[in-house]
């Protein structure tokens, strides 16, 4: 059984036909007795009006590119070159609107606007690949501030050397998942470890798990399901920081995942902060085994951490950075560290489009 596939501009046709359609029935006297039919119609015609009025812009701006090809073939070669200059600027923009019609054609991942938990590990590579997760949080950190969103940490195992065996943070603003959860996945690195004396290049990795934050309303936890452990907050090699009992530790007993959180002074803060990093676990699993049930597939979204497991490389000799999904390598690996990451944002979400596109029949 073959797949029925429709192009980009078929598809717009389309919709600007049926909203057309939706225009004249709602000028019709006999819907507009029907209150009921009326207000399902007006959701239609508004959830299409947007698509259907870029998608007239697209048309009329291959119209004007037609009329300044015409003009290329002029006589006066000061009116051709204005004509040449035009239809630079007409073709651009024609790009930018089929994007933009491209995306929207899209089913959208009802995550994508939401808030997200990022947690990074540590893993091949000891006190190196610790120090590499923290290069990879302060990476975050800095692109969520150029998006003008804020960043919050949940909980942390800092290491002598300033590294991180774990870090787990929230960032907060509109579109977070959207631009984050390509993130996931194994990064690996390539560099002389301050800890090598002999100027030897070591491989480490650090996994990172990109969340989308679920509310109450979204994961149910009976505080049955629960157990809570209170404890003193450790600091470098284990020693007490705090002289009262104010980390937590949970236990979803059905699904055995433990969440600990210590970095707030208060008990209250780091229970509220630990529970939001349990409800988006449960969130993901929920979904996951959803999608699993949709596509007969397993999506394993972190792996285990070894080396050949990966999604992109930070070669420091060699000054690139190489995301493998894209084939993209970019050599500029101190602007990407400083959150310059837009380049892999980009194409992984017009990737995502691409394959969304396929999966929805348009070609």
């Amino acid at each position: 059984m073959t797949t029925q596939t429709i192009s980009v501009l078929d598809k717009l046709a389309e919709l600007e036909q049926r909203f057309e359609e939706l225009e004249r029935l709602l000028a019709d006297p006999a819907i507009a007795t029907d209150p009921h039919r009326l207000a399902q119609l007006g959701r239609e015609r508004a959830e299409l009006e947007e698509i259907v009025s870029v998608y007239r812009q697209l048309k009329d701006t291959d119209r004007q590119i037609a009329e300044a090809e015409e003009l290329l073939e002029a006589e006066d070669p000061e009116l051709a070159a204005l004509a040449a200059d035009e239809l630079e600027r007409l073709r651009e923009y024609r790009e930018s609107l089929y994007q933009d019609l491209r995306r929207r054609l899209v089913p959208r991942d009802p995550n994508d606007e939401k808030d997200v938990i990022v947690e990074i590990r540590a893993g091949t590579g000891g006190e190196e690949a610790a120090l590499f997760a923290a290069d990879l949080f302060r990476m975050y950190t800095r692109y969520a501030e150029r998006q003008g969103w804020k960043v919050d940490v949940l909980s942390s195992s800092p290491t002598e050397l300033g590294g991180f065996k774990e870090i787990i943070f929230e960032v907060r603003g509109r579109g977070a998942y959207s631009h984050f959860k390509h993130e996931s996945g194994v990064h690996r690195v390539q560099r002389v470890p301050i800890t090598e004396s002999s100027g030897r290049i070591h491989t480490s990795t650090a996994t990172v798990a990109v969340l989308p934050e679920a509310d109450e309303v979204e994961v149910h936890i009976d505080e049955n399901d629960l157990r809570i452990e209170v404890f003193r907050s450790s600091g470098h090699g284990g020693q007490s920081v705090n002289t009262t009992d104010s980390a937590v530790r949970i236990t979803h007993l059905p699904t055995g995942i433990v969440v600990s959180c210590q970095d707030e002074r208060s008990q209250l803060k780091n229970r509220i902060k630990a529970m939001a990093v349990l409800r988006a676990r449960l969130y993901e699993l929920q979904r996951r085994k959803l999608e699993e049930e949709r596509t007969g597939l397993r999506r394993q979204q972190v792996g285990t951490g070894e080396r050949a497991e990966k999604i992109r490389t930070y070669n420091f000799p060699q000054d690139r950075v190489t995301d493998h999904r894209l084939k993209l390598t970019v050599n500029n690996l101190a602007a990407i560290l400083d959150g310059e990451i837009d380049i892999f944002v980009q194409e992984l979400q017009a990737l995502e489009t691409a394959e969304r596109l396929r999966a929805a029949g348009i070609s």
